[in-house]
């Protein structure tokens, strides 16, 4: 799969364990958190490759998809993860919880989606 097809991957399953929640169905959810955590372990794999072809999701339309890729983007790519994470933090909704606690666990070098 290339990356492009894995960064699409990603995207997609944040968005659906997304409405997946909001419509109380976790069973659901979880199903999909695990498919876009597989796409990222796919993603690690081609290294640097991989983590660039992430980093078009800190623009995607949707706050949950861009605070996603922020979070596991945060080593690679510190300030404009971190900048994402900040705006999301300052919003409404569950991408607000997601950020601050990804901000939160960085500050206190607890922080470990990718590590180098």
């Amino acid at each position: 799969m290339t990356p492009a097809a894995l960064v699409d991957e990603f995207a997609s399953h944040v968005e659906a364990q997304t409405d997946a929640i909001f419509r109380g169905d976790s069973k659901t959810g979880n199903k999909h958190a695990k498919k876009y955590q597989a796409a990222m372990r796919k993603l690690r794999e081609l290294g640097d490759e991989g983590r660039e072809a992430l980093t078009v999701l800190l623009k995607h339309s949707r706050m949950d998809v861009r605070v996603a890729a922020a979070a596991y983007l945060l080593r690679y790519r510190t300030h404009e993860a971190k900048a994402v994470l900040e705006h999301a933090a300052g919003g409404e909704g569950l991408a607000v919880f997601e950020a601050s606690e990804v901000l939160t666990r960085w500050e206190e070098g607890a922080w470990n989606l990718d590590p180098a």
